[in-house]
């Protein structure tokens, strides 16, 4: 069911708007239609696996596999790994490190077999990468996820995915449009809340995003609602009016019935570091709790998780394996690192 936002005394009453066209405010990508897969929050969700989904990241890691096997740990070793994890979409900055923190405790552990040193590889990359579980509720207050990121990354389809498994498991979710600049978003996040029974909140065309998040929590604390999932704009990074307008959500959804306990980057893995260029910008902006990486089955290196971790010093929590609503799957570090190295 579809609630719109009752308008200020300043504001005309309107009707819902037809949305038939997008604001010349600049060029948007365009919407792809969902799959029909992903249509049916009713059957049993299944979840991917980070095996099944990884063959190709996969692939950046057998020459050094098949190498170290071979001929076991000595200098050309350490240079083979350092070009697997670049050509792996690691970056720099994140190769380094965890070369730095391998070669010590190779060190200092005599690892000269290459059993060893794999298994001290997979230890390491664990470890660095950690990762935590998305946190719901405190203190009886809706919870509020916020979504942000550019255009094109996947945020209202993530938003989607997450709403269709929480009505599986038998929650209500209450989903803001937040994204009032781009008609398809909000037509795209009302056919997810038909999909899984969602209730959404939205306004008019190019209302305040702020006020609509600010309508959807007090919407779901009156109703007991216990989650509230926000879509935001994702206009060019770099449009300072942007910026703005995402740090005024934060701080106004943080006024209300409910608290924000998650702000969710969304990033298109298959972008790789020109997803991280992105993302820093974000960072400035909102407190980010975790990242989303969507479309790491396809052309992404898997070495773009490393990255990440590494240059923006935010958990993975939530990676996209697939088309399906199963292939949004929460990250885990020893399956995601078990994928890329056996």
């Amino acid at each position: 069911m579809a609630l719109r936002r009752r308008p200020k005394r300043s504001e005309p009453a309107i009707a819902e708007p037809a949305f038939e066209s997008e604001p010349a405010l600049e060029p948007e990508p365009a919407v792809e239609p969902e799959p029909e897969s992903e249509t049916e929050p009713e059957s049993e969700i299944e979840r991917a696996s980070f095996r099944n989904r990884l063959s190709s990241a996969r692939g950046a890691f057998t020459g050094f596999l098949s190498s170290v096997v071979s001929r076991g740990v000595d200098d050309a070793t350490w240079e083979e790994l350092e070009e697997a994890l670049i050509l792996a979409d690691a970056g720099m900055g994140a190769t380094t490190a965890l070369l730095d923190r391998l070669k010590e405790r190779a060190k200092e552990e005599k690892v000269t077999d290459a059993d060893a040193l794999v298994a001290l590889l997979k230890a390491q990359m664990v470890e660095d990468l950690g990762g935590r579980d998305l946190e719901l509720r405190a203190d009886g207050d809706p919870a509020v996820w916020l979504f942000v990121g550019v255009n094109g990354a996947g945020k209202t389809t993530t938003i989607g995915k997450l709403a269709a498994r929480e009505a599986q498991g038998g929650r209500k979710v209450v989903l803001a449009a937040g994204d009032t600049f781009r008609a398809a978003a909000v037509e795209q996040l009302g056919q997810w809340a038909d999909r899984s029974g969602a209730e959404l909140v939205r306004g008019a065309e190019g209302a305040d995003p702020s006020s609509v998040v600010y309508d959807a929590i007090e919407h779901a604390s009156a109703t007991g609602v216990p989650l509230v999932m926000a879509d935001t704009a994702g206009r060019l990074h770099t449009r300072t009016n942007l910026m703005d307008e995402l740090a005024k959500i934060y701080r106004v959804a943080g006024k209300g019935p409910g608290r924000v306990t998650e702000v969710l980057l969304v990033i298109d893995a298959s972008t790789g570091q020109n997803g991280l260029t992105q993302a820093r910008r974000f960072t400035e902006t909102a407190e980010l709790t975790g990242v989303v990486l969507t479309k790491l089955d396809g052309s992404a290196k898997g070495g773009i998780v490393m990255a990440v971790q590494n240059e923006l010093d935010v958990p993975v929590k939530l990676v996209g394996l697939g088309e399906g609503v199963g292939d949004l799957v929460e990250f885990d570090a020893v399956e995601f690192v078990e994928a890329l190295l056996s």
